[in-house]
């Protein structure tokens, strides 16, 4: 069997909705500072282009390091933790945790349980992709750039197997 990468998201796409969640994102803080912590690895072009449009001041970016996928195109349904962030980075602080894409919803609420445990003064989610189809555990988005179908879906970031994150789209692989 072999996979073909099927445009989902174009370029130009993601560009507009980058300006859309940033504008939303300065509306909502009225310029109180961000911490904003990353997902890695997915998440992590989405986020350096997000935080390049977003006015209000940045603190602090943090990352955190998650994964429920290992080389398959399905979650394991198991969240691994490979970094976590020191918890003064984030103690009394608005943060704004970016994801890549919500799917099973078990990585998010896991980085949202994380985030919660060292006493931030609110936690908000951005993600660049939703996917309710595949949801298990429920996850309230705050700032959504697009909800698509149950596509595995890789670019911008996102990766199969660790390769096409360089792809300025977001693709669907589709079995032949």
């Amino acid at each position: 069997m072999t996979s073909k990468l099927v445009p989902l998201i174009s370029e130009a796409d993601i560009a507009r909705a980058l300006q859309t969640l940033a504008k939303e994102i300065d509306q909502d803080y009225d310029g109180k500072p961000l911490v904003v912590v990353t997902v890695l690895k997915g998440a992590f072009i989405f986020a350096a282009d997000l935080i390049r449009k977003i006015t209000t001041p940045i603190s602090r970016v943090e990352l955190i390091r998650l994964s429920s996928y290992g080389s398959g195109t399905n979650s394991s349904g198991q969240v691994k933790i490979f970094s976590d962030l020191a918890p003064e980075a984030i103690i009394r602080q608005h943060v704004l945790l970016v994801e890549d894409i919500v799917d099973t919803g078990r990585s998010t609420a896991t980085a949202i349980a994380l985030l919660k445990q060292h006493h931030p003064a609110s936690v908000k989610l951005c993600s660049l992709l939703d996917k309710p189809a595949r949801r298990i555990v429920p996850v309230e988005i705050d700032y959504l750039g697009f909800t698509i179908e149950d596509h595995f879906a890789i670019g911008y970031g996102l990766d199969w197997d660790e390769r096409y994150r360089e792809l300025s789209g977001i693709y669907a692989v589709e079995e032949e």
